[in-house]
């Protein structure tokens, strides 16, 4: 098991890998990018190319090998990820002991949904209880092969026509339950989730059934229009595509991504043979969409429908969508509602405002011009206030310069007068994320943590680690470290040099004990992060962790119980004075 998983390891590198899902840029020795896995303005997120690991030193703290990277990106399960990347890699996998339970769980729910699917297929094409369904579907001019090429179904309006059916089949209904195909009454009996409703499975982009989005038949009925699956193991909304089975191939294809919000709106296009085309699940474009997407393209259109929250939807996707660097299109349907409704009207005209979408930039400060259409200074000052709002977000410095360009020509001012907006607008973003006074403590105290790693990892990175190490341990030494990991990582450290003339990096860590693996990682890449002691000079941190050092002694002198009283006071004063005298250095420094 672990010769495979090196084996996979060797054949891919993990820059190349993480880099292929998200912008990573050479820093250094290592390489530096937004973390995936949490909101982040300043980059967080270190790959190691030499130690092929990556590493998160914001809030996430997660790190870990490009199979971790790969579980985290996907949410799947160690098996999963390893299955996948060994078919990249072209490694074969054998004698594959590892049991993973929640694999295993998975899988057992892939099957019943399945099933459920095939029993709402078997009710839509195959019995009576079903024509209401065919009829309506007759009605949205959809035909019998797009209708099985979706695997579109019908649930009977019945309390438990699924639940028999699984009976029969000898599932437990705790398994349904899970599933989200039953949902539980206040007095504990058990129904089914979705009755009289048109049936749409929702897949994942190996084409396994996740969930299921039921809409009604009937407009005058007074329920909810779209019921979905719950969150359950295998459906999470944020993370979930309507169609991305079928895209795939096409996005990859076109290099292009459409994303619209209703399931209809994703069918009907597939009539016309555009196929590149998904729709998101939930209000808004998530993180977790972008980030599924990032796989197959750096480019997304959006067609969302011509309204207020459509309008609103889109805004929140582009901000998304700028810290993965997108390139992002709009199509203007202004002559119909959505998708759906603009190819019954005019497929000609659907067809050709799909392939003359334009940037959203563009898109944006034509509608910023639609609302203030005067040619006065408020109506430019309103024009710009909405637009700079998103151009001051623009990630890649030629395409902000543009538009600073484009919106200063067309309200007739200077470009400086909209950086000066732009400046004020950043720095009142950036206020909004100052710690507030009580947390200026808390991160006051873990300074002294921050620089001893800063320090040890600047040590681990250097060419020369031996003659680095030996500066810094003249007057900050191994016993001045406040965590006892770091303390033991030194130590092992020094015990390496006695022994080896250079300092292999690879071969160190194959001394250390698997419990301080983790920690030499973390602290191996520290140093790469956009930290506070980074552009300090490394003599006065040196100092600086010395005194924090001498504090650290005074405090547990103070607090000690010694019987000898006058060794006490002696070895107070000494440290007293020692402190000064860093505190002088530091002043000079």
């Amino acid at each position: 098991m672990n010769n495979t998983i090196e084996e996979i390891k060797n054949k891919l590198d993990i820059v190349t890998f993480i880099n292929s899902f998200i912008p990573i840029k050479k820093f250094g020795r290592n390489y530096k990018g937004l973390c995936p896995f949490h909101q982040e303005r300043t980059p967080s997120f270190v790959v190691s190319p030499e130690r092929q690991i990556w590493h998160c030193f914001g809030a996430c703290q997660e790190g870990g090998d490009l199979i971790r990277f790969l579980m985290k990106w996907e949410n799947i399960t160690f098996i999963e990820a390893l299955r996948e990347l060994a078919d990249k890699a072209g490694v074969k996998l054998t004698k594959v002991s590892f049991e993973d339970k929640l694999w295993k769980k998975k899988e057992r729910m892939i099957g019943i949904n399945l099933l459920a699917s095939e029993f709402f297929e078997f009710v839509l094409h195959k019995t009576q209880i079903g024509e209401k369904a065919r009829d309506y579907l007759k009605k949205r001019s959809l035909e019998t092969k797009f209708i099985k090429k979706f695997q579109l179904g019908y649930a009977p309006l019945s309390w438990d026509s699924l639940l028999k059916f699984f009976k029969k089949k000898k599932y437990e209904e705790s398994e349904l339950l899970d599933s989200g195909l039953l949902v539980k009454s206040v007095r504990g009996g058990l129904y089914d989730r979705f009755r009289g409703r048109l049936m749409f499975p929702i897949k994942n982009a190996r084409s396994n059934i996740i969930g299921f989005s039921g809409r009604i038949l009937d407009e005058n009925v007074k329920e909810a229009k779209y019921i979905n699956t719950p969150e359950t193991l295998l459906y999470h909304k944020r993370e979930s595509l309507f169609g991305i089975n079928l895209a795939k191939e096409a996005v990859k294809k076109e290099n292009n991504i459409f994303l619209v919000e209703g399931e209809f709106d994703v069918i009907s296009p597939h009539k016309l043979g555009i196929e590149n085309i998904v729709a998101i699940k939930g209000s808004a474009l998530t993180r977790e969409q972008l980030m599924l997407l990032k796989k197959f393209t750096n480019k997304i259109t959006l067609a969302f429908d011509s309204d207020t929250a459509g309008e609103e939807a889109m805004k929140k996707g582009v901000e998304e969508a700028e810290n993965f660097e997108f390139d992002v299109n709009i199509v203007n349907l202004d002559f119909a509602k959505d998708p759906d409704e603009a190819i019954h009207r005019d497929p000609i005209k659907f067809k050709k405002a799909m392939e003359n979408s334009v940037p959203f930039y563009d898109f944006l400060i034509e509608i910023a011009q639609n609302k203030n259409p005067k040619n006065d200074p408020y109506s430019k000052k309103h024009i710009a206030e909405e637009v700079i709002v998103f151009i001051e977000k623009i990630k890649n410095p030629i395409v902000q310069s543009h538009y600073i360009k484009k919106i200063a020509a067309i309200l007739d001012v200077s470009e400086a007068s909209i950086q000066v907006l732009m400046s004020k607008l950043k720095r009142k973003r950036l206020q909004r994320f100052t710690l507030p006074s009580q947390k200026k403590t808390v991160t006051e105290m873990m300074r002294e943590i921050i620089i001893q790693k800063y320090l040890l990892s600047l040590i681990f990175q250097s060419q020369d680690p031996y003659r680095l190490a030996e500066e810094i341990f003249k007057t900050f030494t191994i016993e001045d470290l406040s965590v006892p990991a770091f303390k033991k990582i030194c130590n092992l450290f020094l015990k390496y040099k006695e022994k080896q003339e250079r300092f292999y990096l690879n071969r160190f860590i194959e001394t250390l004990p698997s419990e301080l693996k983790s920690v030499f990682d973390e602290l191996f890449l520290f140093a790469s992060t956009e930290i506070e002691a980074k552009n300090e000079k490394i003599e006065k941190l040196i100092y600086e962790a010395k005194r924090f050092s001498l504090k650290r002694r005074i405090s547990q002198l103070l607090s000690s119980e010694s019987s000898d009283d006058n060794e006490m006071k002696e070895s107070l004063r000494r440290t007293n004075q020692e402190l000064t005298l860093v505190e002088k250095k530091i002043i000079a420094l």
